[in-house]
């Protein structure tokens, strides 16, 4: 009983991280430190024996759904700011160099005259 608790409790801690924006370092730190130790407890619960074990099995399965979908939603965040800064360092380089992007397509320089 004491592993299915201890499992929660990290469970928890991982949704209110995920939900919570935080510095992006510590947040990936702190988000490894705790899938290590939720690792270490799933890998120590053995099969529920009675019904209170099974109850807290039950909300186990609903706190994993919503961390999965709180990770997911993450994840998508993070895509559109790649997005947004693979499209900036484009429009920058653009404006740098404008004529380096140019296309010569079905052309050529005929070397003899």
């Amino acid at each position: 009983m004491e592993t299915y608790k201890q499992l929660f409790a990290i469970t928890a801690q991982l949704i209110e991280l995920v939900k919570e924006k935080s510095e992006q370092e510590d947040f990936i730190k702190e988000m490894e430190e705790l899938f290590t130790q939720r690792q270490a407890c799933l890998s120590l619960l053995s099969p529920p024996k009675t019904d209170s074990e099974k109850k807290m099995g039950q909300a186990l399965m609903q706190q994993d759904q919503e961390l999965k979908e709180a990770l997911q939603q993450e994840k998508l965040t993070i895509q559109q700011e790649l997005k947004q800064l693979k499209v900036k360092k484009s429009s920058n380089q653009k404006y740098v160099n404008p004529y380096q992007a140019l296309q010569t397509d079905g052309m050529f320089y005929d070397k003899r005259k």
